[in-house]
Parts: structure tokens; sequence; C-alpha cells
């Protein structure tokens, strides 16, 4: 019986042992560190815009973490555990790329380009960010002008117009010795490709006769 305890209170101890480095493993890899994320945010060029950071600011995933813009354009956005972050720039005026930020359990930063429709393609961008406006916002569609153009492609206008072309080029064309000659080659082909009506009727009309004699004398045999 001793031996039979010694045994068993040896297996619980080895068990322990592992379950504490396995925890003490998970709790490294979940680290409770806070990291910071900074970068500089760039205004649209020429603009002359005074004030601009105050109508500007960065946030991660959605508006879990926050930072505002110093005169510079630098950010900080500060308390952040490791994990994967979408940084973006919010601004009325201008649009900017969002970045994707990763932290891992080491406090390393890898930054890269957000790609939803191929998520396996990886473009690093340098870190700290750089946030440049691609384009600014078009909230307004610009009011439609009238052009000549759109009056000429009209197709009302285009069924008027071609026929009084026509009118005009035509008389010319056939007034050309050359054109003559042809139309009238055409025509005494055509005239003489052509059958007559008259002979047309009485082929058909023979035909039918033929075949109501071959069905006549069908019938005959048959009686």
């Amino acid at each position: 019986m001793d031996f039979s305890l010694k045994f068993a209170s040896v297996i619980f101890l080895i068990i322990n042992l592992i379950s504490d480095h396995i925890n003490a493993e998970h709790e490294e890899d979940q680290s409770t560190d806070l990291y910071v994320i900074e970068g500089k945010v760039f205004p649209w060029e020429n603009t002359g815009l005074t004030g601009w950071q105050l109508m500007t600011h960065v946030m991660a995933n959605g508006g879990e973490h926050y930072g505002f813009l110093r005169e510079d354009g630098t950010f900080v956005i500060s308390n952040v555990p490791s994990g994967s972050y979408i940084v973006e720039v919010v601004n009325s005026n201008y649009f900017y790329e969002p970045v994707r930020v990763e932290i891992n359990s080491k406090g390393k930063f890898r930054a890269r380009k957000v790609n939803l429709i191929q998520t396996s393609q990886i473009i690093q961008v340098p870190y700290p960010l750089k946030m440049r406006p691609l384009s600014p916002f078009r909230y307004f569609q610009v009011r439609e002008q009238w052009r000549v153009t759109d009056f000429l492609f009209n197709p009302m206008v285009l069924m008027m117009i071609l026929p009084l072309v026509l009118i005009m080029i035509l008389p010319k064309i056939m007034n050309d010795p050359e054109t003559r000659k042809d139309m009238e080659q055409l025509n005494n082909l055509t005239i003489y490709n052509m059958p007559e009506m008259s002979e047309v009727i009485t082929s058909f009309l023979s035909g039918g006769e033929k075949q109501k004699t071959k069905a006549v004398k069908a019938a005959k045999k048959r009686q």
C-alpha cells in the first residue's frame, strides 16, 4: 500500500508540474504589456489649409483606440495590447488608405497594406507609419452641361440629317458617268435574270394539273 501511495503522489506531482509549465507558456503568449502605435499624417498638397490637424484623428479597429494629431502631423495611439489592428485616418475632406499594424508578444511591429480581396498577399510598408491622402471626397455630383456633341448625336437629329445628306449626295453620284454605267449594268443583269410573271404562273398551274392527273391515275389503279 505504501508503494502505491508513493507512486500515485509522484504521478500527481508530475502532472502538476506539466500543467504549471503549460500555463506559464500560455501567459507569456498572452502578455498584458501595452504598446504605442506611432506615425505621421500628411495633408493634401497645395491646399493651404490651417488647422487641419484639429479636423483629423486616427483610430484603430474602428474606434477601439484613438489618437490625435500634433502640429507637425505626428500621432500616437497609446495603451495598445499585442495583436492586429487596422489604423485609419478620419478626415471629412480627404481619403487616406488604411494600414494594418501587427504587434507580437515580444513587442515587434510590422505594418502592411490592407488587402480585403487577396488576404494572403502581404505588401509591407515602413513603420512608423506615414499616412498620405489618396483623393478628396466628392459629396456632390457635377451638374451636367449642354454640349454641341450631345445635340448632334441625338437619335432624332440623326434621323432628320441622314436623309437630307443622302438627298444631297445621291444626285451628284448619279451624275458621274462611271457610276451610271455600273448602275445600268446592274439593272440589265437583274432584268435578264428575273423570270416573267406569266411563265411563273403557267409553270405553277401546269405543275398543279400534273399532280391532279397523277392522283386520278393512282385512284383508278386501286379500283
